[in-house]
Order: C-alpha cells, then structure tokens, then sequence
C-alpha cells in the first residue's frame, strides 16, 4: 500500500453541521493541494464531541443527501471522518465514515467510553465488528479514539491483512500527567509501540481546541511500521500534515523482527475459549 496520507486536525463547532462541512471541505482542499491521495479527520469531527442529547439531531444515515459533497470530492482521495451514524433500526452510534470514489463505509466505534469526564455509553451503541475497510489503496483498519486503548483491536486488524490503521480521535486533556509527560507523549509512546509490535503503519488524528470547558491536545500524527513518527501536528491550532506511507515501511519491519508473522491466532483462539469457558465455570 503506498500512498500520501494528511492528519487534518481541526476544531469543529458543537453542533454545527453546516459550518463544519465547510471546515472539512477547507481542509479537504488543503490536502488536495498538498497531494494527499488519503485525509483523516478527527472523531466526531462533523458534529462536535460533546453532543449528549443532541445526538438523535445530529445523526445521518449513510445515504444522507448531506454527505454527498464527500462522496464527489472522494473522486480523487479517500476521505475519513467522523460523525454520527443512524442505523435501519433507528440507533445511533458514534462512527467513522469513509468516502471513496463515490462510495461510503462506515465504522462504529465498539468501546464508547462511560467512565470519568466521559458519557458516550449514555448517548451512543456500541459496534459489533472490527472489519477493515475496502479502499482503491487496499483493505484497511480504522479505529475510533478508545477503541485503540483496547489491543484486541489493533491485533484483530493486523491478523485481517491491514498494513495500515487509521484512527480517528477527540481526546481531552482530563488529568495531570503522570511524572510532568504530556498526553502527546503517553499517546504516541503507544502508537508507536502497537506500530512496531504489529508491524503496521498507522494515521492517528486527533482534534484540537475547547468544548464545553473542555481542551482537546491535538498531536495528531503519522506513524510508520518501524514505530518512526513521519509527520506530527502541535497541540494547540487547526493544522494539516502530511507523510507517505508505504509497504516497504511493512515488510523492512517484518523482516528485522518476525514476531508478529510467527504469532499464532489459533493459540490465541483456543486459550480464549479456555480462559473465557473457566470464568463461566467460576460463575
């Protein structure tokens, strides 16, 4: 998979669909003319993060006549973004949406956080599958904020065949970091460890500026197979950056170390299902 990627790390107003569909053409724009043949926006980057009660207002079906800007201008770039999905049954989940060539995708975030600052178990259902993604760039994972913090994810991801994860994300600075770190380096100490364990690159996009007395710590980045940060974003303003990404990046990493083509799923299979079958006993 080789292909230029951009973290298009905006500041979405709470609530203002229209306004941000114009912010995103803006920076799908920018992206154009930097040469990014794939951009990623934020989680929720559509709607806002802090949207509680606002989220059946807020919802599209993916066949929404409002996302059809984004279908045209996937003609030439795959586009990824966040908003909130509205299922045939009427429920509404917080998902990633992905444009390309006319088409649209969607992922539905699987682990909404409840705990702390966070109320997203309240307002939003949970996803059930962590499919990749079909692109004219190859199959791809995309992931939403916490799902990353859940390493089953990523892992399930990699074993599916994808090279590159990319991972929409509305993270608040909530608490003091530990031992002075910023929340920049915590994050990206992990993506570029996940990068290097499971030898794949990744697109981490994270938003920027306040909501509701809340600051989101931007840090939006690139990453490749070897854990390398290609392109990095501040923490403070709207920003664009982009990097190529590419096989060699993949395979150069899976050559010096192995161990994720030596991992065994079916190990893995068989001990979960006796791990999982002795709690049920313990019961």
């Amino acid at each position: 998979m080789n292909v230029k990627a951009a973290v298009a790390q905006i500041a979405p107003r709470l609530g203002d669909l229209e306004a941000n569909i114009d912010l995103h053409l803006d920076f799908i724009a920018r992206a154009r003319e930097a040469g990014a043949q794939l951009v990623v926006f934020p989680e929720l980057s559509l709607t806002g993060y802090t949207v509680r009660d606002m989220n059946y207002e807020l919802c599209l079906r993916p066949d929404d006549e409002r996302l059809d800007v984004f279908r045209r201008e996937s003609a030439d770039l795959v586009i990824i973004l966040g908003g909130i999905e509205e299922d045939e049954r009427y429920g509404v989940y917080n998902s990633a949406f992905v444009f390309d060539g006319g088409t649209t995708q969607t992922y539905r975030k699987i682990y909404p956080p409840d705990y702390g600052i966070f109320e997203e178990g309240r307002y939003f259902l949970k996803g059930e599958s962590a499919a990749l993604v079909h692109t004219r760039f190859g199959a791809i994972g995309v992931l939403v904020c916490e799902d990353l913090w859940h390493p089953s994810l990523p892992m399930l991801q990699a074993f599916d065949g994808a090279e590159l994860i990319c991972v929409i994300s509305a993270s608040p600075t909530r608490m003091a970091p530990a031992g002075g770190r910023s929340l920049y380096d915590i994050n990206s100490e992990h993506h570029r460890a996940l990068c290097r364990l499971l030898t794949v690159n990744m697109v981490f996009t994270n938003r920027v500026g306040y909501e509701d007395g809340v600051q989101f710590w931007g840090g939006s980045e690139i990453v490749d197979a070897g854990g390398e940060v290609l392109a990095v974003c501040g923490s403070q303003n709207e920003e664009l950056q982009t990097a190529m990404i590419d096989s060699e990046a993949v395979r150069a990493a899976r050559r010096e170390s192995r161990h994720f083509l030596d991992e065994d799923p079916w190990f893995l299979q068989r001990e979960l299902a006796r791990v999982i079958g002795g709690r049920e006993m313990r019961r």
